[in-house]
């Protein structure tokens, strides 16, 4: 017996028992589907960490710095670093606002517990250096300045999105938002610089750091962020700032932390790689059970064609044969199955992609063409106990089978 009519015989089998082939794919195609799409959520997140580390630019060193019994960590540290005018260019406070916040102007309304990813809005105050440090480019207007943090000006910066958000297509430099009831002038507009908006930096609206205690009621700042002017500057300065802070707070009382966002970047790797691992772990058991029932099925045809298989072996068809027989229906199944399952990663991927990450992630092309070998490969490993219980049947037993 040649491949064509093995396919052939295969077919015919797979075709007399629709149902329960449908049902047995079924547990392919979701074991697939699970696999692709967990992967390409697990990529989706790559790239979005990936994108928000390079828009923070180069040359960035993240310090974290407060203590429960000392005041004025937070005006020493930043005196200091503005003291290492040999290596840093620039620095700036970085105070965020995490509590409910209301945006106004005129009808429209943003509410950061209410609005809907895309367009909530992010309260950020810094001084004069703050695009500098966060790679930020201006488009229009100006830039906060070391007076508006001096006077407590009422300005803002709006990042593209949030302009685009509020004003559609006014220009918004000299109108007035408000801020939880609070009026500020719109004085600039930032450059986009996050096409995908997976990190939100473009949804920023950039106040005086001075506003954080009109709009906090604190003026501790624990987070500051420095531009260095190449890499061997980043190196000392990070050293100095470590000896600085030691001497600074006491570990028993306080806390600080200094690092670049590549550092960040290869923590959040190796955590990456311990996510990928455990969706892999569950996307393999999917896959298990997928295969577990190819084989009971493929058991279940073998008990059913045993007259069929002691004929075939009763007129010379010799072991090999029945076993890729039975290993072309096992596979057979599986790859269909298997387009089934990467149609169904895909369609579930891209709804992933929307939902997660606000974009259209597109599985790799590499995972789908292994997803299809996986697939073919199941049907072998799983087939092959059954393929050769099927070939090792006696030709007398199998022709007095029911």
């Amino acid at each position: 017996m040649n491949l064509t009519q093995a396919f052939k015989i295969a077919i015919k089998s797979i075709a007399a028992k629709k149902a329960r082939s449908a049902l047995t794919m079924l547990g392919v195609i979701i074991g697939l589907a699970a696999v692709i799409i967990l992967v390409s959520y697990a990529q989706g997140q790559n790239q979005q960490m990936r994108a928000f580390y390079e828009s923070l630019g180069t040359n960035i060193i993240n310090i974290n710095a407060s203590s429960w019994n000392s005041e004025g960590v937070s005006d020493a540290l930043y005196d200091y670093c503005q003291e290492l005018d040999e290596y840093v260019l620039g620095v700036t406070p970085v105070v965020q606002m995490y509590n409910q916040t209301v945006i106004k102007y005129g009808a429209k309304t943003l509410d950061n517990y209410n609005t809907s990813w895309e367009e909530s809005p992010q309260v950020v105050m810094g001084n004069q250096q703050f695009s500098l440090c966060n790679n930020f480019t201006l488009a229009k207007g100006r830039d906060i300045a070391y007076l508006d943090v001096k006077n407590y000006n009422q300005v803002c910066v709006l990042g593209s999105k949030m302009a685009d958000a509020l004003f559609n297509y006014m220009d918004p430099v000299g109108q007035t938002i408000t801020i939880n009831n609070i009026p500020f002038e719109v004085i600039g507009v930032y450059q986009e610089k996050d096409p995908d908006n997976m990190t939100g930096m473009d949804r920023y609206i950039v106040l005086p750091y001075s506003m954080n205690r009109v709009l906090n009621g604190r003026t501790q700042m624990d987070t500051f962020v420095a531009k260095t002017k190449d890499a061997e500057s980043t190196t000392k300065a990070i050293t100095l700032l470590k000896a600085f802070l030691q001497g600074l707070i006491d570990p028993n009382s306080g806390y600080y932390s200094v690092n670049t966002p590549n550092q960040i970047q290869e923590e959040g790797a190796e955590q990456d790689k311990m996510q990928q691992r455990f969706l892999g772990g569950i996307a393999a058991i999917s896959l298990a059970v997928g295969g577990i029932g190819i084989m009971n099925i493929m058991l279940v045809t073998v008990t059913e064609r045993t007259r069929e298989i002691g004929i075939r072996k009763a007129i010379g068809a010799e072991r090999k044969s029945i076993i890729a027989q039975f290993l072309i229906e096992a596979c057979m199944i599986c790859g269909i199955g298997g387009l089934f399952g990467i149609a169904a990663g895909y369609v579930g991927t891209l709804i992933v992609g929307k939902l997660s990450f606000q974009t259209i992630l597109i599985p790799n092309a590499g995972v789908t063409v292994g997803a299809f070998f996986i697939s073919v490969a199941l049907g072998v490993a799983f087939g092959l106990y059954p393929a050769i219980k099927a070939s090792g049947l006696q030709p007398v037993e199998a022709l007095r089978a029911d």
